[in-house]
């Protein structure tokens, strides 16, 4: 049974959330729970947390990739150039028109300003940990893979969405049938990102038992990412 770290990213170690938690029988226990600060960032806490022989499974809360168009446009673009591809191609990626379709929640284009710093914090701290491992930490596709660190994307108002609460961030009422925050009460009532980062563990739990829907073209969210989610109650 592996490890579920949620982590809330940030483009600053105060505002990072990050959390630790396990599945015990149908429901998520959560273990330990903090932000950073200047001294002790998301790497340092994950690595205090876990061992690189330990089976772990990371829920990122930002775009782990980038619109295929936007690559395909900016390769050889040059100032002053027209773009040929429209503005959602360029910024919003096939898993944020999927969710949109699927939910009725629009995950912010990857092309702004804040989520796109966001990105490229997750994704360095992605490199960081695999550096301070010697892991490949690939990203998952399927919860029977075996590598023994995985990464995600998540989306924590999109999982509240599918476990039928409000998806007000920060917010963890409503979700108590299915995760169990008592051990860092202390933490995710003073801090949003803490219990942002809280219900990424749930949704990294949730892609482990097989709860998120997989994409219909691989392919491109290889390319682009994907963000795993369920579907709402009513359409189960």
């Amino acid at each position: 049974m592996p490890y579920f770290i949620g982590i809330d990213c940030a483009t600053r170690p105060q505002k990072t959330g990050v959390a630790l938690g396990v599945l015990h029988d149908d429901r998520v226990i959560i273990e330990r729970c903090a932000t950073g600060d200047r001294r002790r960032g998301a790497l340092e806490l994950i690595l205090d947390w876990v061992s690189k022989d330990d089976d772990v499974i990371l829920g990122l809360d930002a775009p782990l990739g980038w619109p295929e168009a936007m690559g395909q446009q900016l390769a050889h673009h040059q100032a002053g150039m027209g773009l040929t591809a429209e503005p959602h191609a360029m910024f919003r990626r096939y898993t944020d028109t999927a969710i949109k379709q699927r939910l009725g929640k629009q995950p912010l284009d990857v092309g702004s300003n804040l989520i796109a710093r966001t990105a490229h914090m997750a994704l360095t701290l992605l490199q960081q940990l695999r550096d301070a491992t010697g892991l490949p930490i690939p990203l998952a596709w399927d919860p029977d893979e075996d590598a023994r660190w995985r990464a995600i994307e998540v989306y924590p108002a999109a999982t509240r969405l599918v476990h039928g609460v409000r998806d007000k961030g920060g917010h963890l009422s409503g979700l108590e049938a299915v995760l169990d925050w008592s051990r860092v009460t202390d933490v995710v009532t003073v801090s949003d990102d803490a219990a942002d980062a809280v219900v990424c563990v749930l949704a990294a739990a949730d892609f482990y038992r097989g709860q998120t829907c997989p994409p219909d073209n691989e392919a491109v969210a290889r390319r682009e990412g994907w963000i795993w989610v369920g579907s709402l109650p009513d359409q189960d």
